[in-house]
């Protein structure tokens, strides 16, 4: 019997490498996503070129049907999106979405284009033709240069992880294939800014630079600047507040677009269930809110559990079993531009180191710092955190595209 079972499991590895390299000698076909079959494919090659990673989170799949435009989302309102499947025969092996941000090419003045949601086995030919094939559409549209990947702009899921592939990304933090900048470079695109993710373990408090606890104090004293969380009676009204010096406080951040009015509420309304008001701090100066910063649990321990799937339990789960999480990522703290420099981000994030402790949080991740803001990124590094991972955005110009 062992024999026999045996004999028939290396017949079935002969075929399916029989059935490889057959794929391996059928020419690649890539196509623009047009059915409700090739949206089920584009979603269904991330699950199959993931499947034996253990560190790849699955994505929340509802909100990546929205990300990509095959569901209603405000950021399309503003933007144009082509997705594109590449093939071997019958089977599926590389996918990406081309995209043009028009906000971004009326803020900045230019032609560009943009790339996301990038997947692909590792052969420079599918990688090729499949960037080739939404680059031509982007030339298509006008555009001159293109930059990725996003998935779709940088205010949402940004850069291709180059370094930090041993453990799982947080929440909304891209992972992808060791390869995939090798693929991407070998289609001309060069390196234009990394993005670094930082690791503190909630102890770090306790050893606090002198220097940084007193330009805490010093600001505090100077502005008489109060500090609260999020008030649940008014919470949307705080998330917008939020979500507006956020805007504000990033006009002069590299390749930054301020979100539409449309997108915060959208925003507001999914930040809503996954907020935890004890972990977010509102910085105000005689009642007025001047820097705000908020910390979102890494939902992704519990999203790999639901297998990214919030019906029919997921969201019952996520809901739930928050007190589980023990991460918290620091997604952002921002002031407005007449008061930064001025410390005005330390006071608003020491406000949520003490509720992040009771809460149970043992690592905070700093994610994600620009490798041009020497700044947050000197803070940081001087507080003691360490840089876990990094992502990178590439550009190619298109004058050279066959």
């Amino acid at each position: 019997m062992t024999t026999l079972s045996g004999t028939s499991r290396c017949k079935r590895q002969s075929y399916e490498a029989n059935q490889v390299e057959h794929s391996m000698s059928d020419p690649v076909r890539c196509h623009e996503v047009a059915s409700r079959k090739d949206k089920r494919a584009f979603e269904q090659l991330e699950r199959d070129l993931y499947r034996d990673d253990p560190n790849w989170i699955p994505p929340i799949w509802q909100v990546r049907r929205e990300m990509v435009g095959f569901k209603p989302h405000p950021f399309y309102l503003d933007a144009d999106r082509c997705a594109f499947l590449a093939r071997r025969g019958d089977r599926v092996v590389g996918r990406v979405l081309a995209i043009v941000n028009h906000a971004h090419n009326r803020r900045y003045d230019e032609k560009r284009g943009f790339f996301g949601f990038f997947e692909c086995e590792d052969d420079v030919q599918v990688s090729n033709d499949l960037l080739a094939s939404a680059s031509r559409w982007l030339r298509d549209q006008g555009m001159t240069d293109v930059r990725g990947p996003v998935h779709p702009s940088l205010n949402y899921e940004v850069g291709l992880l180059v370094d930090g592939f041993d453990s799982p990304p947080t929440f909304l933090i891209p992972h992808n294939r060791n390869y995939y900048g090798r693929l991407i470079e070998a289609f001309g695109f060069t390196k234009t800014q990394d993005l670094y993710s930082y690791d503190a373990h909630i102890d770090i408090i306790h050893d606090l630079d002198p220097k940084l606890k007193f330009v805490i104090d010093e600001a505090t004293r100077r502005f008489n600047v109060k500090c609260r969380p999020i008030d649940r009676s008014r919470f949307a009204q705080d998330v917008r507040s939020f979500l507006e010096i956020y805007n504000q406080s990033l006009q002069q951040t590299w390749g930054y677009v301020p979100m539409s009015a449309a997108e915060i509420d959208h925003q507001s309304k999914g930040l809503k269930h996954l907020i935890v008001p004890e972990l977010t701090s509102i910085a105000e100066i005689d009642g007025r809110p001047v820097g705000a910063g908020f910390g979102l649990l890494d939902f992704n321990q519990l999203i790999k559990k639901i297998d990214g799937r919030l019906f029919p339990f997921g969201w019952l789960t996520l809901l739930t079993q928050k007190r589980k999480i023990n991460r918290l990522r620091l997604i952002s703290t921002n002031v407005l531009p007449e008061y930064q420099k001025w410390g005005l981000g330390l006071v608003t994030l020491s406000r949520i180191l003490p509720d992040a402790i009771d809460f149970g949080i043992e690592i905070g991740e700093f994610s994600w710092v620009l490798e041009s803001n020497s700044l947050s990124r000197g803070t940081i590094e001087r507080g003691g955190a360490t840089r876990t991972k990094t992502h990178r955005i590439y550009d190619r110009t298109l004058s050279d595209l066959g």
